[in-house]
């Protein structure tokens, strides 16, 4: 994965109704280490990592590169929202499109913030760069990262068998200029 290519970075923070994307901050380091180490956020994506791995390397600006948001619910950290160009993708129908990821804590599942800040970033997107595709791949397993990618409006191109398990690659048409 690299970053997305010639935007400017950042951009100024993006608010939604709840919810902030911004940068991350130094304030971040307890959060990112968190969501890398809960084995609820990390059942899909071949589990947890070592806490104190993650205490001796994790920066003090943890995840600080064009394409990595924090989602940041009333000054804290809930989750992280990750835009990156699909360049190493094992499937040739993602290969070099802008790839959306997300991790949310799980004390902010159930609430929609997902959907709510994945919109917000898609939207970023589109108006940065409007003629992408964005694809998204998860494990079919992942229920609830299925039906996120059906509201955001990814539909299947395919499963695929990877890392034990089925996966599911999902597109995003890229935003069309009204005219």
């Amino acid at each position: 994965m690299e970053d997305l290519g010639p935007i400017a970075w950042p951009p100024e923070p993006i608010r939604t109704e709840r919810l902030v994307l911004r940068e991350p901050e130094a304030r971040d380091r307890a959060a990112f280490i968190e969501l890398l180490a809960s084995p609820q956020v990390n059942t899909y994506l071949g589990g947890p990592r070592q806490r104190d791995v993650l205490e001796r390397e994790t920066p003090e600006v943890p995840e600080r590169w064009p394409g990595s948001f924090v989602v940041d619910l009333d000054g804290s950290m809930i989750g992280q929202i990750l835009l990156r160009r699909a360049t190493g993708h094992r499937r040739p129908a993602a290969a070099g499109k802008a790839d959306l990821g997300y991790l949310f804590l799980p004390r902010a599942w159930g609430f929609g913030y997902a959907a709510e800040a994945c919109a917000a970033a898609l939207d970023w997107l589109g108006g940065t760069l409007p003629s992408e595709p964005v694809v998204l791949t998860t494990q079919s397993a992942n229920v609830g990262s299925m039906r996120l990618a059906a509201k955001l409006g990814f539909t299947e191109v395919e499963r695929f068998e990877a890392w034990g398990s089925e996966q599911w690659l999902g597109m995003r048409p890229p935003v069309t200029p009204s005219g």
